[in-house]
């Protein structure tokens, strides 16, 4: 608990840290954060001045791949954010404690931070039985999330699990697993879907609160803009062979060997809003549409009914209209070939205005 009562910066210098460090982490935060470069000055001076939030972080009905993703977090290191960043006061997963000590500890930290901590919650909430089919620390999970809501500041819904309910949530859904909004009201919910999410969103959302005092501004299901503002679609780098109408037809075609857009093979970035197109994961490395797979929206509602995953979206959302691939086809069949008809007429009227003008110049000569 020594990040309780402390800034970042006090942090640092706590383990040693360099103030070269302090800023290089400051810069770092300034880009996750989608912040203008000359806003670092405000970032670093919140950073010396602003208190570190104690976190929270439960786990209810789930697979603990979001966890997976946090400590793969590479810009910054997920022992950057772990120690060096946020105040995680209670995690089963990582804690190096366990059983009543661990529970205790969280007691300790809900009464002794009421109203102030940040509570993350990993996993859909299962009703059915009166939530036995999900239960920590003896107890249904559900009356866990409960208590912990009651003295939070802000709610994290980590993952499409927490967000939406997630595969628990799937037809026929027999645990009548929903989503955390679904049983805590009253209280200043983030949404962060993905299955999982990517962790620089999160980090991302936990340090603009610490930083700030607030949140970054939501959408109209309580996404960060920043984060869910765009669709994959628009940020895809294999979005010109979508516009050229080059599809995939197989996934052994000449076309998937040449990276070709894969809309027809059931790709759904053209109606999914997250960053996986331009933050993508591990530093930057990849993402699913990058290693050849489409995109099967895990961060919308209900996604896992939305099948199967290999087959085309029947339209394609695009302003004031909706269009599908054999329509992107043929306008762009029909564009080329207006294209090379127009050229054709040009090339026509200028050689005959040319021989006009060399059978004219020829009469002159002859005068």
């Amino acid at each position: 608990m020594d990040q309780l009562g402390t800034t970042l910066r006090e942090l640092f210098e706590k383990r040693n840290l360099s103030r070269r460090t302090f800023l290089k982490t400051c810069a770092t935060l300034t880009a996750i954060l989608g912040l203008a470069p000359e806003m670092l000055q405000d970032v670093v001076a919140a950073a010396e001045r602003k208190l570190l939030v104690p976190v929270i972080w439960l786990h209810g009905h789930e697979c603990t791949g979001c966890d997976e993703t946090l400590l793969r977090s590479q810009t910054p290191l997920a022992s950057d954010v772990l120690l060096n960043m946020i105040s995680l006061e209670y995690m089963d997963v990582l804690a190096a404690a366990a059983g009543e000590p661990l529970e205790e500890h969280l007691q300790q930290v809900m009464q002794a931070y009421k109203g102030r901590y940040i509570l993350a919650v990993e996993g859909a909430v299962p009703l059915e039985a009166d939530g036995i089919y999900c239960m920590v620390g003896g107890k249904p999970f559900v009356e866990n999330l409960r208590q912990a809501a009651a003295g939070a500041a802000v709610i994290l819904e980590v993952g499409s699990c927490a967000a939406w309910g997630g595969i628990q949530a799937a037809k026929p859904n027999p645990t009548k697993s929903v989503s955390v909004s679904d049983v805590i009201h009253g209280k200043t919910i983030v949404k962060i879907p993905g299955c999982p999410p990517i962790p620089e969103v999160l980090t991302g959302v936990i340090m603009h609160y610490t930083l700030f005092g607030k949140l970054p501004p939501l959408d109209s299901v309580g996404r960060p803009k920043q984060f869910y503002g765009n669709r994959i679609h628009d940020t895809c780098y294999r979005r010109p062979f979508f516009d050229s109408g080059m599809f995939v037809e197989k996934f052994d075609d000449a076309g998937s060997k040449a990276g070709w857009c894969l809309y027809k093979m059931g790709c759904r970035a053209p109606e999914a809003y997250n960053s996986c197109g331009n933050m993508r994961w591990w530093n930057g490395l990849s993402y699913p549409v990058q290693s050849g797979a489409p995109c099967v929206a895990c961060g919308a509602n209900n996604f896992w009914d939305q099948d199967p995953f290999y087959e085309r979206l029947p339209g394609i959302p695009v302003p004031q209209t909706v269009a599908n691939a054999d329509k992107v086809g043929l306008i762009t069949a029909g564009v080329l070939t207006l294209g090379v008809a127009a050229h054709g007429a040009a090339s026509l009227i200028q050689s005959k205005k040319h021989a006009a003008e060399e059978e004219e110049k020829a009469k002159e000569d002859e005068k």
